[in-house]
């Protein structure tokens, strides 16, 4: 592994996917090379995923096993330092995730979306063999499909455009969503997504919501919010649980469900073609759901 003294290691990046937040960040004119969803290979030719943050691991938070909430925060790689939108980028050695030999760094750049979803949840506590819905056939509201599936819970999809439905449907969930879910996650980022949650949950139950509002949003809830007393459970980033990192989960996710990333991935580019990239990543109507930019392709 190449290792500087400092403790930074420089990855060739193979491909690096869009984010919405990627868009709204252009929009407000960050100078860092954006790009936080990044795999590639080291020196040696290792293929590696790299966790965008890195945590200090002496807080009150990452000493209580919260480490998505540091104090110390490193990063985000692409927000406030330098990302994977370019053919080399500089990373602390502590930010590299192996990737297993079957899984190429051209879909090893899902493992940060994933572990987005993963966090999502292991935060929506007692999901063993529940009833879980996802709103939202986004990246990671499809990824939340498959990490759902994976603590053996019954999952259906809502989603607004029928290729994401379709997308749904080829990871194995239902598409016609039903009400009194045990969880629901929330995963489109929009006040009438979190809305539907909540009135498709049951009573009781918990709404997970990895959706990001740029915006302060109007929750278009039922007053049965209350009297149904849903606990709405807001889920950040992704850090550690049961003493393993939760982004390596993912890794491993993306190793075995090889679905997961050909129903996400819908659009590659070279680096040289990143403003197309961008554009149609913003169009989800005409079928984007993941954007790849592959720095690595020549």
């Amino acid at each position: 592994m190449a290792e500087s003294p400092s403790g930074w290691a420089v990855v060739d990046v193979v491909a690096n996917g869009l984010c919405g937040s990627d868009h709204h960040l252009l929009g407000m004119g960050v100078t860092v090379t954006l790009g936080h969803e990044i795999a590639g290979r080291l020196p040696d030719g290792t293929p590696v995923a790299i966790q965008p943050i890195d945590y200090c691991g002496s807080c009150a938070a990452c000493l209580d096993g919260r480490a998505e909430l540091c104090a110390g925060l490193f990063g985000p790689l692409g927000v406030a330092v330098d990302g994977g939108l370019a053919d080399r980028v500089a990373v602390p050695v502590a930010c590299l995730v192996p990737l297993e030999a079957d899984v190429s760094p051209a879909i090893g750049c899902l493992a940060e979306p994933v572990a987005v979803a993963v966090h999502a949840v292991n935060r929506a506590v007692d999901l063993d063999a529940g009833r879980v819905l996802v709103v939202g056939g986004g990246a990671i509201g499809l990824a939340a499909v498959v990490a759902a599936q994976q603590t053996g819970a019954d999952v259906d999809l809502a989603a607004r455009h029928p290729h994401q439905i379709a997308a749904g449907e080829r990871l194995g969930a239902g598409s016609a969503p039903r009400r009194d879910y045990d969880v629901v996650i929330e995963a489109a980022g929009s006040g009438s997504a979190l809305g539907e949650a909540i009135e498709r949950c049951r009573p009781g139950g918990t709404v997970s919501i990895p959706g990001f509002y740029w915006e302060p949003i109007t929750v278009q809830a039922p007053a049965s919010w209350l009297t149904k007393q849903i606990d709405l459970m807001p889920s950040m980033l992704y850090g550690h649980h049961h003493g393993r990192r939760e982004i390596d989960v993912a890794a491993e996710l993306l190793a075995s469900r090889p679905d997961l990333a050909d129903a996400i991935v819908t659009h590659r580019f070279e680096l040289d073609d990143a403003p197309e990239a961008f554009a149609v990543s913003a169009d989800r109507a005409a079928g984007a759901i993941k954007v790849v930019v592959e720095p690595g392709r020549h």
